[in-house]
């Protein structure tokens, strides 16, 4: 990794006992010669090193073409810059205001290639390592029966783990980097946006319902619960490391793991559709998060319970991807927000050279979160996801690897 270059903040008015406000520019490796690309990192906390306080990781855009989380992280640094003016932050908070400095230099032909890299198609939000394995060698024999000190040997182990991770691409020297500044968080919000959607947000299970204040907060109209998606996505390698780590020491111990609970509550939010650039909207969202991290602990402040949440979680295997069944134009019979039931028609493709209108049916009861902006489609190709309330069996868990 490359040196940090710090630039402090000021002069702002803070309380005696905290630090100011600094930013990081945190330069990637493997890059092309001439090139130089790095993350700004923001930083906010008390100096005084304290394990019991907590710590959240805040990032927007790691698909680089997903514009919403950009404005909104900006809301976000706004409002913590405040709160940091007026002594309030009581936790340490890192805010990456945009993830993927490579993919937001791609274009090609004036259209954005956020999503995957354009030297080997790879998606930047996938293939993040699974850190069971190495952490589970540094602490098979350390942990005890206090889960908070075998929470900071796993967080400990955690960071070792990853500094000694020897990337040979750019893109994992970008994965190396913004893991290395969340793995040890107790809260990590990954701000996405889909093609057209409702807003709604991806967690792990053993993260329900603990993260049911953060849905309800935000309204958004779906979540859906894996404990593997498929791929290793950002959020799932912070969080899944602590149920995959409990497992693999389960395995052929007498009397099972010790003491280790999910300690690290992560989320991929979903901030509705790539149109959906709006600044009243980006406060509101902002706001939202603002009353979360305050909620959590992370701010002073008073903050009035949740409203009641406008959704319930289902299981991400039994999301309905419901994909056109020829290649033609997308007619869309009903609209996002609908509850449709099996069989229904959600949409019709209609054949360019013959005029033959095509269904396309839901497979599965439930809401219409999300659907494809481009109005014609290849044979195959998702146009429409609905939230079912069961597996689908044919489906199994890994809906995200090729997205």
């Amino acid at each position: 990794m490359a040196p940090i270059r710090r630039l402090p903040y000021g002069p702002l008015a803070r309380a005696e006992a905290q630090m100011p406000l600094t930013t990081e520019e945190i330069a990637l490796d493997h890059g092309f010669p001439g090139t130089r690309r790095s993350v700004t990192v923001h930083r906010f906390g008390p100096a005084a090193a304290s394990a019991d306080r907590p710590k959240a990781y805040i990032q927007a855009a790691l698909h680089a073409d997903e514009i919403p989380g950009l404005l909104v992280a900006q809301h976000i640094l706004a409002r913590l810059r405040a709160a940091d003016a007026e002594g309030r932050v009581r936790g340490d908070i890192i805010l990456v205001p945009y993830a993927n400095p490579i993919g937001l230099s791609q274009a090609v032909l004036g259209t954005a290639i956020g999503r995957f890299a354009l030297s080997n198609g790879v998606n930047f939000n996938r293939d993040f390592p699974d850190l069971a394995a190495p952490v589970a060698d540094r602490v098979m024999d350390r942990l005890g029966q206090d889960a908070g000190t075998n929470v900071a040997l796993v967080r400990q182990a955690a960071r070792e783990a990853i500094a000694a991770w020897e990337t040979a691409t750019e893109a994992d020297s970008l994965r190396k980097i913004l893991l290395g500044l969340a793995i040890d968080a107790d809260v990590v919000l990954d701000l996405h946006c889909d093609s057209e959607a409702l807003l709604h947000a991806y967690t792990g299970t053993e993260s329900w319902p603990d993260a049911s204040d953060l849905v309800a907060e935000l309204g958004c109209r779906a979540v859906f619960l894996a404990l593997e998606s498929g791929g290793n996505p950002f959020d799932e390698s912070c969080s899944g490391l602590w149920w995959r780590l409990r497992n693999r020491l389960t395995t052929g111990r007498p009397g099972g793991a010790p003491p280790l609970p999910a300690a690290c509550l992560a989320a991929t939010i979903e901030l509705r559709g790539r149109r959906d650039v709006d600044d009243a909207q980006a406060a509101a969202d902002a706001d939202a998060l603002i009353r979360f991290l305050t909620r959590r602990g992370l701010l002073a402040g008073e903050v009035a319970a949740p409203p009641a949440p406008a959704c319930q979680a289902t299981p991400l295997a039994g999301v309905d991807r419901v994909r056109a069944p020829v290649a033609g134009v997308v007619l869309y019979t009903v609209a996002l927000g609908d509850t449709v039931a099996v069989g229904q028609t959600v949409a019709e493709v209609v054949d360019p050279v013959t005029g033959i209108r095509h269904p396309a049916r839901a497979r599965t009861p439930g809401i219409v979160w999300a659907r494809a902006e481009q109005r014609y489609t290849a044979a195959g190709a998702i146009i429409t996801s609905i939230a079912g309330d069961r597996p689908l069996a044919e489906e199994g868990s890994g809906l995200l690897t090729a997205r």
